[in-house]
């Protein structure tokens, strides 16, 4: 006896095909090859300008970020539209009434968490400010270099978010459930900062942990525009406004400031991030949060 053609082929299938589309596991390698081609085929046609062209950095920064978000979104909406099958907004995307006031609250929690940690490095005498951007560059040259920080900042939250707390999480919860997916994203996002300059398994560890801050963010509202918000408005203040090294990078900032408190408590050449300061700073934002949470839920 032998089984109808359409069953038999049901059995290898169903290791790669789930409800009419392609299993959790298999969608991840997808999305990253997507993720590739897609940031390549609209970055490296830039960098080929810019290395011909000898491009200015105040030119050619903010295009080449504009074509790195281009690449990132459009890899996440081919891979709901055709992998997933499913609608891209879905992924966080959803624009209930006030949903613009996650952003700004998220924005404004990293701002007051970075003036925290800057009050309290400055009153225990681990950093001196040493002047301002304003004394020795031109105000059109301030406010270019802040506009393109802000720029950059704003991408580098949509990009990360979108494919760490986005796509990324959320796949992974479809298989192994939220806790796991969070834990498991959070690593990743610390792993991926550990080439950056400066860093260290401290680092590494700390940006772990605020690989969950951030995914808490999307755990209470289920939203994206939270942990967006949040993520620029740590990196914005943390360097362009106070001075830090943002994760290790050095760039330009409104307050010059010099570091001499301990590493273990200040990050050092890394930043806040890899230090105490920028540790309990997390602890405290993640409490903000779910109080937050427990409130907004209270008065629906």
């Amino acid at each position: 006896m032998t089984l109808k053609p359409e069953i038999q082929s049901r059995g290898p299938r169903r290791l790669f095909v789930r409800d009419g589309r392609l299993r959790w596991g298999w969608r991840l390698p997808a999305y990253v090859a997507l993720l590739i081609l897609c940031t390549a085929a609209l970055s490296l046609p830039l960098v080929l300008v810019w290395q011909l062209a000898n491009l200015p950095r105040l030119i050619f920064q903010p295009i080449s970020m504009a074509a790195y978000l281009g690449g990132v979104l459009l890899a996440t909406w081919l891979a709901r539209r055709f992998l997933d099958k499913r609608p891209f907004v879905e992924l966080g995307f959803q624009r209930p009434p006030g949903w613009w006031g996650e952003s700004i609250l998220g924005a404004a929690l990293g701002g007051v968490l970075m003036l925290g940690i800057f009050a309290i490095e400055t009153g225990l005498g681990w950093a001196q400010v040493t002047g301002f951007a304003w004394q020795d560059e031109s105000s059109l040259n301030v406010v270019g270099l802040a506009a393109l920080a802000f720029w950059t900042f704003t991408v580098v939250g949509v990009v990360e978010e979108l494919y760490t707390r986005g796509y990324l999480m959320q796949t992974l919860a479809e298989g192994l459930g939220l806790t796991w997916a969070v834990l498991i994203s959070s690593a990743l996002f610390g792993l991926l900062h550990l080439a950056n300059p400066n860093a260290s398994w401290i680092s590494t560890f700390n940006l772990v942990i605020a690989g969950v801050f951030l995914a808490l963010g999307y755990v209470v509202t289920r939203r994206l525009w939270l942990p967006i918000g949040l993520h620029f408005g740590w990196n914005f203040f943390q360097g362009t406004v106070f001075g830090f090294p943002v994760s290790g990078g050095e760039g330009f900032t409104l307050i010059r400031l010099a570091e001499t408190g301990p590493d273990l408590a200040t990050g050092g050449a890394f930043g806040p991030e890899a230090g105490l300061t920028g540790l309990g700073a997390m602890a405290a934002g993640m409490a903000l949060i779910a109080a937050w949470g427990r409130w907004m839920q209270k008065k629906i």
